[in-house]
């Protein structure tokens, strides 16, 4: 799902040594807020800087500083050598391929290496990290490749990128989003190409920051989808004349998952006061329970929002790190670690995979429902106005099909699949970068599904009257008529479901049912 940037520096984040909040990195990579470095981040660079220096002509060899990278650490680097030795890395590993990388990515993965350097942790000269703000703000964007991160050592390759337009060299976006050379973006913005020092180009590209600002963004994207998953899981049942006495809290109470409770809880407030329901609540009807689909709908979309409640956890101690080798330790010492490797940001970043996947499964299955004249209780074939004439949205249960058969594959792990390189000194690595690219693509089919039971259900509530839906799943479909119409002969489908897509994506949909039943969990 992508969100609309604002005009860059409508706003401003301030970096500092604090850790960044999901809002304030949602702010800078989707929305264009402009960035500032704090005085006490740029003085904790400059102490940490400090030891570097005193470094630079120590005999013992220190890594980043005076040798070389990866399988090459062995070699030792003259003095006279070292600052070419620090451009020489940011334009060899500036290797990525194949298509552009979002501008809200590359934004957010600046702003998270800017956030790393802030802690003074990883020896730079605060020049570096103002370099940095002063790119965002200006809204200009270095072209960042789909592939080239293994998600070990940091995303390379995107954060060498960075580092070599912070540099005027490589090309970028500007403002405008107009694909000129680096040099001259940085000329028009007044901001000086940035020389290197020793330890900083290593320091500029050697942190997880892309994997972990997707997982941001996708965890933002899905908190909202989730109770939106709710409000078109609750016109579902009531369309399909189901019941809401499954999501009743002492049931719920009985499994304890945080989650499944939060989806029961926003299911029966959103039915609240459905003349639908209430016309077959009487001895007639002979139904003892609902579909599965129907009736498990908390169980599902609840162990999602718990695996998000997880990942977002996993997220919030990412941003409270110092992700850098080496890093300098508060005591002084410059030590080589791991704390790159990304398995912790690539299994959550999996794990939302899997549950994309199983939300838009159920959603599907509700949707299947309403075109089958067995299974949707008195409602005409495929919802179609003149069936046989009319195809009604047979073909949009299609689509919704085709998306959910492509999340199960984008489901399967990333993380599993370790490739060494670096003549076997990195013989383990995370792969998190391409886990955080199919979880976006996934979040997008997400979206798209959800959107179109809740076109499908909206018609087919229409289709129930003179009975009236509950004030909230109807302020949702009066909503939705404002942007597609109602019940009729086939017209051309695709631009209403990119318009539900839109609906449901900008919170609308959302939002319109918070106007009856007040905020949703």
């Amino acid at each position: 799902m992508r969100a609309v940037d604002l005009p860059t520096g409508s706003s401003s984040v301030t970096v500092g040594l604090d850790p960044l909040t999901p809002d304030q990195i949602v702010a800078v990579a989707r929305h264009g807020a402009g960035v500032a470095l704090s005085r006490d981040a740029e003085n904790a660079m400059e102490t940490t800087r400090k030891v570097v220096e005193a470094l630079a002509d120590d005999v013992e060899p220190h890594y980043g500083v005076s040798t070389g990278f990866g399988a090459l650490a062995t070699r030792h680097i003259p003095v006279a050598l070292r600052a070419q030795l620090q451009r020489s890395l940011v334009r060899s590993h500036a290797a990525g391929s194949g298509p552009e990388v979002e501008r809200e990515v590359v934004r957010a993965l600046m702003l998270l290496r800017l956030s790393t350097l802030a802690t003074g942790r990883t020896g730079v000269r605060a020049e570096a990290g103002r370099t940095y703000a002063a790119m965002l703000t200006a809204g200009i964007t270095p072209i960042v490749r789909e592939y080239g991160s293994l998600g070990c050592s940091g995303d390379l390759a995107p954060l060498a990128h960075c580092a070599l337009a912070a540099m005027g060299e490589g090309e970028v976006r500007d403002a405008a989003g107009t694909l000129v050379p680096a040099a001259d973006a940085l000329a028009a913005a007044g901001i000086s190409p940035l020389v290197l020092a020793e330890k900083e180009g290593l320091a500029l590209i050697n942190g997880t920051d892309g994997m972990l600002g997707m997982l941001v963004l996708a965890c933002a994207d899905l908190r909202l989808l989730l109770r939106t998953a709710d409000v078109a899981a609750a016109m579902s049942v009531e369309a399909l004349l189901g019941t809401d006495a499954a999501f009743a809290a002492d049931l719920q109470a009985m499994r304890p998952h945080p989650g499944q409770a939060d989806s029961a809880a926003n299911l029966y407030a959103l039915l609240a006061d459905s003349a639908i329901m209430a016309s077959h609540r009487n001895p007639s009807c002979t139904r003892v329970q609902d579909a599965y689909s129907l009736r498990c709908a908390p169980q599902v979309h609840g162990a999602v929002r718990d695996t998000l409640a997880h990942a977002e956890t996993v997220a919030g101690r990412e941003l409270a790190a110092a992700v850098d080798n080496p890093v300098v330790t508060l005591d002084g010492r410059v030590e080589s670690n791991g704390n790159f490797h990304g398995a912790p940001i690539a299994y959550v970043l999996d794990f939302l995979a899997i549950g994309v996947a199983d939300l838009a499964s159920i959603s599907e299955r509700r949707t299947d429902r309403f075109l089958d004249v067995a299974r949707n209780h008195g409602l005409p074939a495929f919802l179609a106005d003149d069936p046989g004439v009319d195809s009604g949205h047979m073909i949009a249960q299609y689509t919704q099909a085709g998306i959910v058969s492509e999340l199960k594959r984008l489901a399967a792990p990333a993380s599993v699949d370790s490739i060494p390189s670096s003549a076997m000194q990195e013989d383990h690595v995370s792969m998190g970068w391409s886990a955080a690219r199919k979880l976006r693509r996934a979040v997008d089919g997400l979206t798209r599904v959800v959107a179109i039971e809740l076109l499908t259900a909206a018609r087919a509530i229409d289709l129930r009257a003179p009975l009236t839906p509950a004030p909230a799943t109807a302020a949702v479909r009066d909503g939705l008529r404002a942007h597609v119409a109602g019940p009729g002969p086939d017209r051309h489908l695709a631009p209403e479901i990119e318009a539900a897509v839109g609906y449901v994506a900008s919170g609308e949909a959302l939002a319109a049912a918070e106007s009856v039943t007040g905020a949703l969990r």
